[in-house]
C-alpha cells in the first residue's frame, strides 16, 4: 500500500467519484454519471465547509477510492464531538485489496486529530458484506436508522 496516496479530492476528481458511486446495484438506480452538474455544485459546497472532509485514494494515476468524513460537534455524550464517514466506495479492481481498510484507518486517525470521541456510519440494510466489513474493523451495529425522503 506505498504507493498509495489519500488526499482531498478536488473538482477534477468527481466524474471518478461519481462513476464509483454509479458501481453498484443501489448506486445504479440512485445516481447519473451522465448529469455532473448536481455534483460539482455539492462538491463546492463541501469544499467550502471546513467540517467536511472529501477525501479520494490515489493508486499511481487513477482514483482507486473515495469517502466522506463529517465532523460534527454536539451536546450528548458530555458535549462529545463526534464523525460521520459517508460514501464509502472502492474502485472494482480494488475490492479485496485492503484498500478499504485503509481508507476507513485514515477517517479513524482523523477524527482523533479532529478531536471526536465518536465515529460512526450507516450503511444500507441491504449491504451486508459492508457490514461485515465494518464490524471487523470494530464498529458495532448499535442503533437502527430512519430516513425521511424530502
Amino acid at each position: 500500500m506505498s504507493d498509495l496516496e489519500i488526499r482531498p479530492a478536488d473538482e477534477s476528481d468527481i466524474p471518478d467519484i461519481v462513476a464509483m458511486l454509479a458501481d453498484d446495484t443501489l448506486g445504479a438506480q440512485r445516481e447519473s454519471p451522465d448529469d455532473l452538474g448536481p455534483y460539482l455544485t455539492a462538491y463546492r459546497r463541501i469544499a467550502a465547509d471546513p467540517q467536511q472532509h472529501l477525501v479520494v485514494a490515489v493508486r499511481g494515476d487513477r482514483i482507486a477510492g473515495t469517502l466522506q468524513l463529517t465532523v460534527v460537534p454536539g451536546l450528548s455524550r458530555r458535549g462529545a464531538t463526534r464523525s460521520i464517514i459517508e460514501s464509502v466506495r472502492i474502485h472494482r479492481d480494488e475490492r479485496g485489496s485492503g484498500l478499504g481498510t485503509r481508507l476507513i484507518e485514515w477517517a479513524v486517525d482523523a477524527s482523533r486529530g479532529q478531536g471526536c470521541q465518536l465515529v460512526q456510519l450507516t450503511s444500507d440494510a441491504t449491504r451486508t458484506d459492508a457490514h461485515r466489513f465494518y464490524e471487523r474493523l470494530g464498529f458495532t451495529a448499535s442503533h437502527v436508522g430512519f430516513k425521511l425522503q424530502l
